[in-house]
Parts: structure tokens; C-alpha cells; sequence
């Protein structure tokens, strides 16, 4: 399988001060930044897989698999085993949202096999780290949690055999994997993942930059795939009867926000938004934000020069299930004396702040003239 960066989807390709680094943190540099954009070597191992369980926008994807079709597949099949020996090129392509939303929408335990993986490696890392934060949020509002091999102590023969009836059909064939995802009716994409993890190395990074066909798709707003998968698992399940308050850092994938007083209402965060979540009204009057379609993927505050926007402390799990939109903050607007545009008022002459800038240069002009005629 062959790696791909949909530069259209990176936020990085949005706006030259972003910061965004979590392709590269999980792929512990496989992944590197070079002119703002992510770059990567065009032969990799299987963990650079990483990053797109990472990204925030889904731009990495995998040639010949689909996360999202895994999915739907994977609750279609009989199993409950995922492992990179049978239906995945590697777990790190699971974020935390497809984590949750696979042990909420399977009725018997989601178990993931670690055993594959060095306890002391930068991938295990990655990986027991999404389970553990899956897990932490599945606690505030379900009984279900994602199994481990690990968890259940099982030894590296008990493994053996779990993945080994997993991948025998009732006649005690044993398909492919190919055929592990047909059976539930989807056609086929996953190659035996020894075609990724043994991808001719190469020394050159492939390079990336913006053109101009993808200027329009950078302006159109994205949900990824795995927020709507969240956003529909969560709608099928009972709503908890109370509800807690994660630590702003304890969870990855959402955010709750506030506007500070020292906001100009330069429009950059909910014009720069990837999702959405920021938002405003037809004559900018106020800044609404959506906390379901936040991709926490900063983008925003990297924009925001007085640094007005800010990340709450805390993350409401209210907004799983009864999602609302919250406004940030107002402002007065008022057409300009001279140019009758619309503009944000913030007291004194209700001029804007182009108009202003032009009058104070035609009379910064006109002094100069005076003087150089001697009339001063």
C-alpha cells in the first residue's frame, strides 16, 4: 500500500502559521515538515500508518485501504478481533473517534491485538495511548470498553488461535483477507499487509505543494469521516442521565472554546475553520461555535493574532448528546460614513477602519505637500 497526503485537507495548506505537528509526533519523524507542507519518503514501513489515525482533517489515507469502509465492514463480519495479522495494515490507522465508535456500535467486546507490537516501541505508544483516551471517554457514558490482548493476559499461542478462528469461515476455510472484508458486502481493498510494512525504502521525500486546483477545495469545509461515524454511533445510543467534564488535555479530538474581549473580529477563525465549527452570520455581527465539529487541530488560535481565541479548560461530554452552538461573542456593526460598508463599531467616528487608514494618509500627503512648498 502506498502512502497519500491529500494537501487540499492539511491544515498546514490553509494557512502558513500553522503549527500542526501530529502527523509527524505520531509517526516519531517518518513524517517531516519541509516548507510548512508534510513530506515523507515514498517507501515507508508500516509505521507511518500512524498518521492517519493522527490527523486531525483525515489527509492521510492508505491506497488500498479505506478506515471508513473498515468499519462499516468490521460490524458486519463475525469478528471482534482487529489485528494487523488479518483485517488491518496496522491499528494506528484507528483514531480515537473510530475507537469509540467501534466499541459503542458492537454489540460483543472490540478486542485489539497488541501482542504484534514492541511494548517498548514509539508505534505500542501511539496506539495504547488512543485506546487508553477511547476507553477514558467511553466511562462517562457507557458500560462498553475496547479490549486489549494484552488486558486479558492472553499468551502468544491463546492469540494465535483467536486470529486463526477469526479468519476460518464456517467450513473451516481459511479466506483472505480480501475475503474477511467481502463478506460484508464491501468490495474488497485490503492486500496482505506485508505489501506496506515491506514497501521499498526510499532516501527521497516525496514533496508536496499547492496549486491551484486546490485552491477550491481548501475553501470548502470538510467533516471527516470519522466525526460523522461519531456523531451517528452516538445518536444510537442511550443518553447518559448525568454528565462529566474532561480536562481539556485528557481528550485529543474536541475541544470546547471561548473569545476573550481582546478579539478585533478580523473573521480569520471561522473564515480559516476546515469543519465549520466556527461560524458567523451574514453581516459578521457575532462568532458562533459548534464544539461536535471541532477537529482541535488548532488551526484557529494559530490565526488568531491578539490570541483572543482560547481552549476551555474543560470539555463538557454533554455535547455527545444534546450538541448545541454556542455564540462567543458580539459585535456592533455599523455602515461606514464614507464607503457605507459594514463594519465593527467599537465607539467614536463611525468610520471604518479602511476609510480611517486612507484619511490619515491623504492628510499625512497633504502636510508633506505643505512643507516641501515651505507653507510650514
Amino acid at each position: 500500500m502506498k502512502l497519500h497526503l491529500d494537501v487540499a485537507l492539511c491544515v498546514r495548506a490553509t494557512s502558513k502559521v500553522s503549527i500542526c505537528t501530529k502527523c509527524v509526533d505520531a509517526t516519531n519523524g517518518l513524517v517531516q515538515i519541509e516548507d510548512q507542507l508534510p513530506q515523507f519518503a515514498k517507501g515507508l514501513g508500516v509505521e507511518a500508518a500512524a498518521c492517519i489515525g493522527a490527523c486531525p482533517t483525515e489527509a492521510f489515507s492508505l491506497s488500498d485501504f479505506s478506515v471508513t469502509e473498515f468499519f462499516f465492514s468490521f460490524l458486519e463480519s463475525k469478528a471482534r478481533l482487529i489485528s494487523r495479522k488479518v483485517n488491518v495494515p496496522c491499528l494506528s490507522v484507528l483514531s480515537v473517534e473510530h475507537l469509540i465508535s467501534l466499541a459503542l456500535a458492537s454489540d460483543e467486546p472490540v478486542i485489539l491485538d497488541l501482542h504484534d507490537y514492541e511494548e517498548e516501541s514509539h508505534l505500542f505508544t501511539v496506539i495504547e495511548s488512543r485506546v487508553e483516551e477511547a476507553n477514558f471517554v467511553l466511562s462517562s457514558f457507557s458500560e462498553k470498553r475496547l479490549e486489549t490482548n494484552l488486558d486479558l493476559k492472553s499468551s502468544v499461542a491463546a492469540v494465535k488461535q483467536e486470529i486463526t478462528d477469526v479468519e476460518r469461515d464456517e467450513n473451516g476455510n481459511k479466506p483472505s483477507r480480501r475475503d474477511f472484508l467481502s463478506q460484508a458486502s464491501v468490495k474488497g481493498m485490503v492486500k496482505h499487509k506485508q505489501t506496506f510494512e515491506h514497501a521499498v525504502e526510499a532516501e527521497e521525500l516525496h514533496s508536496f505543494e499547492i496549486d491551484e486546483s486546490m485552491t477550491e477545495k481548501i475553501r470548502n469545509k470538510h467533516l471527516p469521516d470519522k466525526r460523522k461515524i461519531l456523531l451517528t454511533t452516538l445518536k444510537g445510543i442511550e443518553k447518559p442521565t448525568n454528565y462529566d467534564v474532561f480536562a481539556e488535555e485528557d481528550i485529543s479530538f474536541i475541544s470546547q472554546k471561548f473569545v476573550s474581549e481582546a478579539c478585533t473580529n478580523c473573521q480569520m477563525c471561522y473564515r480559516i475553520c476546515p469543519s465549520g465549527a466556527l461560524s458567523s452570520d451574514k453581516k459578521f455581527s457575532l462568532i458562533e461555535f459548534d464544539a461536535m465539529l471541532c477537529l482541535k487541530c488548532h488551526l484557529c488560535h494559530d490565526v488568531c493574532e491578539p490570541n483572543a481565541i482560547q481552549l476551555q479548560p474543560g470539555f463538557e461530554s454533554k455535547e455527545f448528546f444534546e450538541p448545541s452552538q454556542r455564540t462567543l461573542a458580539k459585535f456592533v456593526i455599523k455602515r461606514c460614513n464614507e464607503c457605507q460598508t459594514h463594519f465593527t463599531y467599537t465607539g467614536g467616528e463611525q468610520i471604518c477602519p479602511r476609510c480611517l487608514l486612507e484619511e490619515e494618509e491623504a492628510m499625512f500627503l497633504h502636510q508633506n505637500a505643505k512643507n516641501m512648498r515651505g507653507d510650514v
